[in-house]
């Protein structure tokens, strides 16, 4: 569905530069509709899903609040929070560093990388959502995501 359809737009953009943030920002939006989604049977939301991620990729060794926080998709995440509700869960576990008594460190739990597994034996949940791309398609669409970016 073309962008101007699908947000109701009657008046032309100024440009396609214009275009393009609008279709960025919707599109965007549009995605993270469809994660709650996905996210909504394992009863988890995706900021939690990041930091269960990011904790995985540390195992087994735990990392920092703050440094979670750097590596967050969402910049704009309250990681404590996220993190008390993993902890509520029994997916993560907290402890005050050793190094630094002011930062709190944060471990996936067993329950936490077997809850990821679940979710990583269905991979065509996660690709599904931009079937309509091809592979090469799809890499095109990286590589002008990254030179934006860049």
């Amino acid at each position: 569905m073309k962008l101007e359809e699908a947000i109701q737009q009657k008046t032309p953009f100024r440009n396609a530069r214009h275009r393009a943030t609008v279709n960025l920002l919707f599109t965007t939006n549009w995605l993270v509709d469809l994660h709650k989604g996905m996210f909504k049977p394992y009863s988890i939301t995706l900021q939690q899903f990041n930091v269960l991620r990011i904790l995985r990729g540390s195992y087994p060794n735990p990392i920092s609040t703050s440094n979670i926080r750097g590596r967050m998709l969402d910049k704009m995440s309250d990681v404590s929070r996220i993190v008390e509700r993993l902890v509520k869960k029994g997916l993560v576990e907290r402890t005050t560093c050793l190094e630094d008594k002011r930062l709190v460190d944060v471990k996936i739990t067993e329950a936490g990388m077997a809850l990821l597994s679940e979710i990583d034996a269905h991979p065509e949940d996660m690709d599904s959502l931009i079937m309509n791309l091809n592979e090469e398609e799809a890499e095109q669409l990286n590589l002008l995501l990254d030179k934006l970016r860049g």
